[in-house]
């Protein structure tokens, strides 16, 4: 399978679930969220995400570089993604904490999720 399409096909897997909510707490504040992230690696099969406190977010999945930018609106974690040089798009998501498992939901909380590990 070519590189790309083995991306798709794990974070659609990822992704594919309905979003349940057991023991994550919903964080809807800027800071709670940078709290949560500062200085910690989020990881997951093949994903190796740095997301910085100044809004960029950097790493690698399945081999290729990951970059783009976030900013905090309205209780919502909304980013710019790129992986390699194809454009992921424009999302705004819910972010749900449990421990060191942090969910992010897509479609403002209405789409598919991806749990990230934070070491």
């Amino acid at each position: 399978m070519a590189p790309h399409l083995t991306f798709f096909a794990v974070l659609a897997f990822a992704l594919s679930a309905p979003a349940i909510a057991q023991d994550f707490r919903t964080i809807d504040k800027k800071a709670e969220f940078v709290k949560a992230v500062r200085g910690k690696t989020l990881t997951r099969f093949g994903i190796t995400l740095n997301v910085s406190t100044e809004g960029q977010i950097d790493g690698r999945a399945f081999g290729r570089p990951v970059s783009g930018g976030w900013a905090w609106k309205g209780g919502f974690f909304c980013r710019d993604l790129y992986w390699g040089e194809r454009g992921l798009g424009y999302n705004c998501q819910r972010v749900k904490l449990n421990g060191r498992t942090i969910r992010f939901i897509s479609d403002r909380g209405a789409g598919m999720y991806a749990d990230l590990k934070l070491k």
